[in-house]
């Protein structure tokens, strides 16, 4: 039997569980018929606007069921799904519209004006209102794809500063949410709480396909609340999240074992756990977190066991089909217990950048190994440990800041001689972004703030911006962000 494409494997789901309720929200339920129904009919609409296979279809949209609508009917057409987080900046979606060349962008009503400034006469606008507005009686025949082909492609920030589309194809998607609901012990049973994003992977492909390829429920709520994250948890089973929503869920005093007492599973990622939040949460609830690790450009990698031992600090073993081993920066293999570069291998590795042939070429070692970036070990049991990162990525609330990116703002400015970003512990975000700068003059931190906010999304605007004398540097006259990373090391440190 030939692999299904992404289509494919949904539209099975939603046949088979077709009277089940599929998302619940405040207003309504929809069952796994009616976001067919709706998918079908949303990709005639599409198709009428221009949309055809292999066509780019960018989405900036708050989060709803309709956007996740958005989504199922650009798959059913076989174009290729582009969502991208609603705090960039027009500059920001300048870069990704003149790249990408989507023949639609559906956005928020405020932002129409943004995308015609940007796209000109040859990028088709619409809201999802617009849309949905359109919808009649017809539908869409689904366009089958090829397991190879492009399904999305989702931008992650390069460490030059120029974000890289990481091209996502139908046998990655698909692979993964296979292996992931065997894993995890996904059922038809199962209520998963929904509090994450639908622009990045986390919230979009592992928690919706979890989700919809075993036939469960989701909670689909707007945003994280913690109040409504606890108030939903009697009635389900699961819930996923990044680290800074387990924080503030220990922060309120309403979050008991009592509370918690339906649940089997809670999951998390998109950035490091600490151990002593991982301690934590088993004392209060009864429940180990269990942690996983994944990236964008090849999903979910490795997990703590749903059975056996979930080990704080460390993101357990490769999952099913998945290879991971640890290299030195000649490529070679290092033995277990030794730090080196994590590297993968499997059917979730991306297919490569979008435009970027060269990028992705240096990124593969011969055979298929993907170069993370991230630095860990394997343990004697397996077990892989992430203890760093090569590149100094910043992961602050799940969302990941370079700082290349931010310095070049900063080195542009005439107050700003030199600038260094790293991230720090933050007891809410897990890392803060701080900007460590040499003056040419007068600094105004608040000022540079809200420069910097014109470019750059919020989440990667620096929470701090320090003036100092000199930058540390080593002999060869790099700056020694180590040594900086240390000294701040309790700038955000609670009382």
């Amino acid at each position: 039997m030939s692999e299904p494409d992404l289509y494919a494997r949904l539209a099975a789901s939603m046949a088979r569980f077709a009277d089940k309720v599929a998302i619940e929200t405040a207003d309504r339920d929809w069952t796994y018929r009616d976001l067919e129904s709706a998918a079908a009919r949303l990709a005639a609409v599409l198709r009428n606007r221009g949309v055809t296979p292999g066509e780019r279809v960018l989405a900036q949209t708050d989060k709803s069921v309709e956007a996740v609508v958005l989504y199922l009917a650009t798959l059913r057409l076989g174009a290729i799904y582009l969502p991208l987080n609603i705090d960039y900046t027009e500059s920001e979606l300048a870069y990704f519209v003149a790249d990408a060349t989507p023949v639609l962008a559906v956005c928020r009503n405020a932002s129409r004006d943004l995308f015609r400034r940007i796209g000109g006469n040859a990028l088709a606008i619409a809201t999802l209102d617009d849309l949905f507005a359109d919808l009649t009686d017809a539908d869409a025949s689904v366009f089958a794809r090829q397991p190879g082909d492009v399904a999305a492609i989702l931008y992650t920030s390069g460490t030059t500063g120029k974000p890289k589309g990481a091209m996502l194809t139908h046998r990655n998607l698909v692979s993964n949410g296979e292996t992931l609901i065997d894993f995890w012990r996904f059922t038809p049973d199962d209520r998963l709480i929904h509090a994450l994003p639908i622009f990045h992977v986390h919230g979009l492909f592992v928690a919706l396909h979890c989700a919809f390829f075993s036939g469960a429920a989701v909670i689909f709520q707007p945003r994280f609340d913690p109040q409504a994250v606890i108030a939903a948890m009697p009635r389900a089973k699961v819930l996923m999240g990044v680290p800074t929503f387990y924080i503030r869920l220990l922060n309120d005093p309403a979050f008991t074992r009592e509370a918690a007492s339906a649940m089997r599973l809670f999951v998390s990622g998109s950035a490091p756990l600490s151990a002593d939040i991982h301690r934590a949460f088993e004392a209060r609830t009864g429940h180990r977190v269990l942690e996983r690790y994944g990236m964008t450009e090849t999903g979910m990698i490795t997990s703590n066991p749903y059975e056996g031992a979930r080990k704080a600090g460390f993101v357990g073993p490769p999952l099913p089909g998945v290879s991971v081993r640890i290299a030195g920066e000649d490529g070679a293999p290092l033995p277990d217990g030794e730090v080196g570069i994590v590297e993968v291998n499997g059917p979730n590795v991306f297919a490569g950048y979008w435009q970027m042939p060269e990028k992705t070429a240096s990124e593969f070692r011969p055979g298929g190994w993907f170069i993370t970036g991230d630095m860990g070990l394997i343990d004697a049991d397996g077990y892989v440990q992430l203890v760093g990162r090569e590149k100094d990525l910043i992961i602050s609330g799940g969302l990941n800041v370079y700082p290349a990116e931010v310095e070049a703002l900063l080195d542009d400015r005439d107050d700003v001689a030199e600038a260094a970003v790293i991230g720090v512990p933050h007891p809410d975000f897990g890392e803060a972004v701080v900007a460590v700068v040499r003056p040419s003059g007068r600094l105004d931190e608040d000022a540079v703030r809200a420069d910097l906010r014109r470019d750059l999304a919020g989440f990667k605007v620096p929470r701090r911006i320090i003036a100092v004398d000199e930058l540390p540097r080593n002999t060869m006259g790099k700056i020694q962000k180590k040594v900086l990373r240390e000294r701040y090391a309790d700038l955000f440190a609670q009382d």
